[in-house]
């Protein structure tokens, strides 16, 4: 079985690593009920998506 030869330096495991973060949500306003929202999702308040109201809520 092929066995490194030597370690990687911390360095460079960090290098690899840089790009395996987690990102943050972009989040975005609703137009209708102005809640703040994740973008290309169904505003959960009042159902509203793209210019339109896709789920009826029954909170109103």
């Amino acid at each position: 079985m092929a066995v490194p030869k030597r370690n990687h330096s911390n360095s460079r495991t960090g290098k690899r690593r840089s790009h395996d973060h987690l990102k943050k949500r972009q989040l975005a306003f609703c137009p209708q009920c102005s809640t703040s929202v994740p973008t290309h999702t169904i505003c959960p308040k009042c159902g509203y998506y793209m210019g339109r109201t896709l789920v009826e809520s029954s909170e109103q």
